[in-house]
């Protein structure tokens, strides 16, 4: 291969490349569900014209040297039928048969000899099918790639035929984390402006970190955080994950609630999920009084007026969870006003400086600060609004929309929210030795909105 076809990776990129562990895969899950079987070979075409013929990326492979920094190439062997495969689920066919697939094909690490992404086309789900999706974080952060696989889709079932646009179409809706972190966002503007001058000098670190007046004061709350809390959610990582995720719940209900009680719809969605998780750690015997433990929140760092592009460009927050206030009523005020001290935070954006010196670092010393971020949170926590109306995927309906992140700094729990057509879902992905029944804490948060309803009566 000539060294003229070779893409160097963003040092952000590489070291998400870098980070993949046996035990921690840095794959991005998602599953698509329909009513009715797919139309494979429709499918085949929607992803050989609208991802492979639009995204370039899709057609290369990453290579780590032993020595050097890692680059794109062309995939010289490159074929479809390396990236596509036709299954069917075994009977009853229902959500915890695919649910099993999933966790399976989420244990599976992709073939770093080809380009770093795969999907399954799956028969038998119910009387419809579903469409598994794995793509590597080192194409792109979660937020491009949740917009890359919606630009697959069309608003109805058979549109006119038409050439694709060359960029996925802005999102509808923002992040409901971009909106209460604008001031990140815009230091973050001032940055992406500013073009690869990061990549190529790491000592722009210490003047991102002026950005605003509290710039210094987040780079010390960063390095200077304490370790989260030893509980049972956190330990030695193994090979195998579990991925469960709940029934679709009413939006028009959730609004209700958070219109009561005076939180935002993403407040209210983040503290049912740390009721969810007290409820879980007391089943298990855990002196939860008084604890807090700590998510991960990723926040999205592109210009908002900007649609997503390929590469990593955003920085993370890190959010306390009171998971030790009994009543569902205090840990939402609580949670709400946690998340109001760190709207005008540049924590995000300094958390993306860090990712980035990690990723023109020596393995061992990125490995090191890897470890170090993730001994100061317990989870990785995403809220991502999907399209308002149904959307439909090589001509079936998409009848709910689920996806993981990885749990990057070897955690043992991931949680996504997503809203898709009027309903919110939310899923969970664990570390099987960690947690061997993650549907009990999808139960407790289904139980927590029960009790955030009874707030309505108040």
């Amino acid at each position: 291969m000539s060294q003229q076809r070779r893409e160097p990776l963003a040092p952000v990129d590489s070291a998400w490349l870098r980070m993949e562990d046996p035990t921690n895969l840095m794959m991005i899950t998602g599953v698509l569900m329909f009513d009715q079987p797919i139309d494979a070979a429709r499918f085949r075409t929607v992803i050989a014209e609208r991802l492979v013929g639009r995204f370039e990326r899709f057609r290369k492979r990453a290579v780590l040297p032993a020595n050097g920094n890692p680059y794109w190439e062309e995939d010289p062997h490159f074929t479809l039928d390396s990236h596509l495969h036709h299954i069917a689920l075994a009977a009853p066919g229902d959500r915890a048969m695919l649910e099993g697939l999933v966790s399976d094909l989420m244990s599976t690490p992709l073939d770093f000899s080809k380009p770093l992404w795969h999907f399954h086309i799956v028969d038998g789900y119910g009387q419809g099918s579903a469409v598994i999706s794995r793509l590597h974080h080192s194409i792109a952060d979660g937020i491009a790639l949740v917009h890359v696989l919606l630009s697959l889709t069309d608003p109805i079932a058979d549109p006119p035929t038409a050439t694709p646009a060359a960029e996925p179409t802005a999102p509808a809706r923002p992040n409901p984390l971009d909106q209460i972190l604008r001031p990140a966002q815009r230091a973050a503007t001032i940055m992406m402006r500013e073009g690869q001058e990061l990549f190529e000098r790491p000592e722009r670190l210490r003047e991102l970190a002026k950005i605003g007046t509290d710039g210094l004061a987040a780079l010390g709350k960063l390095l200077l955080m304490p370790p989260d809390p030893m509980t049972m959610l956190k330990g030695p990582l193994g090979p195998q994950k579990r991925a469960v995720w709940s029934e679709p719940l009413p939006m028009d209900l959730v609004k209700t609630i958070s219109k009561t009680s005076g939180a935002t719809i993403n407040d209210l969605l983040m503290a049912a999920v740390t009721g969810a998780l007290r409820k879980y750690l007391i089943t298990q015997g855990v002196d939860v009084d008084g604890l807090n433990i700590r998510a991960v929140v990723p926040v999205n760092l592109r210009p908002l007026d900007h649609p997503p592009t390929m590469g990593n460009q955003f920085g993370v927050v890190f959010l306390a969870l009171p998971v030790g206030l009994a009543d569902p009523y205090d840990r939402l005020v609580e949670l709400r006003e946690r998340m109001d001290a760190i709207k005008h935070s540049p924590e995000a954006v300094v958390a993306f400086g860090i990712l980035t010196t990690f990723g023109i670092s020596p393995q061992p010393l990125q490995d090191l600060g890897v470890n170090m971020f993730g001994t100061k949170a317990t989870a990785v926590m995403t809220n991502v609004p999907g399209p308002r109306e149904t959307i439909y995927l090589a001509g079936s309906a998409v009848r709910g929309i689920m996806f993981w992140v990885p749990q990057s700094g070897h955690l043992g729990i991931g949680i996504s929210i997503l809203s898709y057509a009027g309903q919110i879902w939310v899923g969970i992905a664990v570390d099987a030795d960690l947690i061997p029944d993650p549907r009990l804490i999808i139960d407790a948060f289904q139980e927590e909105i029960q009790d955030l309803q009874g707030l309505i009566d108040r």
